[in-house]
């Protein structure tokens, strides 16, 4: 129960650098740059996450 607590509740928060740079193998700079843009919206920097991993 307290894990489907965890997931819904990290829906709104953004990625760490670290973890979203290994998930699209890009480096860490950019995926700071596409958080900070995209903040909590994890739908668009996974996006713009894979368009800049190709």
């Amino acid at each position: 129960m307290s894990d489907i607590k965890t997931t819904e509740s990290t829906k709104n928060l953004p990625y760490e650098p670290v973890q979203f740079a290994k998930k699209h193998r890009i480096s860490i700079e950019d995926a700071k740059a596409i958080i900070e843009r995209h903040g909590a919206d994890r739908k668009s920097a996974d996006k713009e996450g894979r368009r800049i991993s190709l």
